[in-house]
């Protein structure tokens, strides 16, 4: 009996070791007690937080839709020649890169001593850099992850910016508005570095975060032109 469980115990052992080594991008994440205690808040205390601020952003654009499309609707019964192209009106600030599967909150700060712990709730404008829509440079920062990280405290929002290319679409709604801007460039960057300097007759937008994703090596940063 005794040497059926030692076997037991050793083909577990084997088995799981094996396991975690064809599976290491899925699982490593469990060997840093910070995040899995991070994890393990969040899905015991913040995720049902975080799906109702999704929630209500998704349901507040869906009523703007709704009511965009009545009034242009009416106007257009009205006089045939209105021009109806106006600017969506949203009243929670957020970003949506529908490419990645980014929709997730905008989160303004005064001071960088907030952009950390605000990093966890959202994308986070960088508070030296001009507000979307304006002339000049719109610097926005998020988190990214390694494959396969849980989708813990917006970790993973950035994970993805290496798949945008030329001609992709970022919405930004800010400030009951919605600025389209078109992906032109992506660069790499030393940490540290800061953007190089452009047009600043022309909104620029730069979304930035960690590279490789997870790790704190350089920097990725795409950037792209305000839709006209």
């Amino acid at each position: 009996m005794d040497s059926k469980k030692i076997i037991l115990k050793y083909f577990l052992i084997f088995f799981f070791s094996f396991f975690l080594i064809f599976n290491w991008q899925k699982t490593s994440w469990i060997f840093y007690p910070k995040y899995l205690w991070r994890t393990f808040s969040f899905y015991l205390f913040e995720k049902k937080e975080e799906e109702n601020q999704l929630k209500e952003i998704k349901e507040t654009k869906e009523i703007k839709k709704e009511n965009e499309l009545k009034n242009e609707n009416n106007n257009f019964k009205e006089n045939s020649n209105i021009n109806l192209k106006k600017d969506p009106v949203y009243q929670k600030d957020s970003i949506e890169i529908k490419k990645i599967g980014i929709l997730a909150p905008l989160i303004s700060v005064s001071k960088e001593e907030e952009i950390k712990k605000m990093l966890d709730k959202g994308a986070v404008l960088w508070p030296k850099s001009v507000l979307p829509g304006e002339k000049g440079q719109t610097i926005i920062l998020g988190h990214s992850a390694p494959p396969h990280w849980p989708r813990v405290k917006y970790d993973w929002i950035f994970s993805n910016l290496n798949s945008l290319e030329k001609g992709d679409e970022i919405a930004i709604y800010f400030k009951n508005k919605k600025y389209i801007y078109i992906v032109e460039n992506k660069i790499f960057l030393k940490k540290g570095e800061e953007v190089p300097p452009t047009d600043s007759t022309k909104s620029i937008l730069f979304l930035i975060s960690c590279w490789p994703p997870g790790k704190d090596f350089k920097r990725i940063a795409i950037e792209a032109i305000l839709k006209e």
